[in-house]
């Protein structure tokens, strides 16, 4: 089943259970997709495309709750945390930090890094390795942290 099709099915669940935070998370998702296949670009959705969308939402919603705890409107925070939480359902199963970090010593090891001017190596093969298992920001973390140590 592709996501399209399992957010057809959790929207009308969603509206049957009258549940306003998975509505609102699923309608997102729903925009998103929609916006993504009538770009102009004639390009298939693939699995791979669909998790970097769906990445690219819980990343937007995380910088907004950042935004909205700095100036005290929990409010705000709480819907955006409500909408992180039900994007989340439909990534893949995100790495442990004990498991990231495993990963990312294997890739350092693999690519030879030895200090920080290998970073955007490691990056950019961590990156394509790790895509949909680990956001970019705590890849980018876990690899300064090893090569600085």
């Amino acid at each position: 089943m592709t996501l399209e099709d399992r957010i057809k099915k959790d929207l009308i669940t969603a509206m049957k259970a009258k549940d306003k935070a998975a509505l609102r998370g699923i309608r997102a998702i729903k925009a998103a997709i929609l916006l993504a296949k009538t770009d102009g670009s004639g390009e298939e959705m693939t699995e791979e495309k669909e998790i970097k969308l769906l990445q690219k939402l819980v990343k937007q919603r995380r910088d907004s709750i950042e935004i909205y705890e700095k100036e005290g409107r929990d409010d705000l925070a709480l819907t955006e945390k409500e909408e992180v939480d039900i994007i989340e359902k439909y990534l893949p199963e995100q790495l442990s930090p004990e498991a990231l970090e495993a990963e990312i010593k294997k890739i350092i090891e693999a690519v030879g890094a030895t200090s920080m001017k290998d970073m955007g190596k490691v990056m950019g093969a961590a990156t394509k390795q790790l895509s949909g298992k680990a956001d970019g920001k705590s890849i980018s973390i876990k690899v300064k942290e090893l090569l600085n140590s």
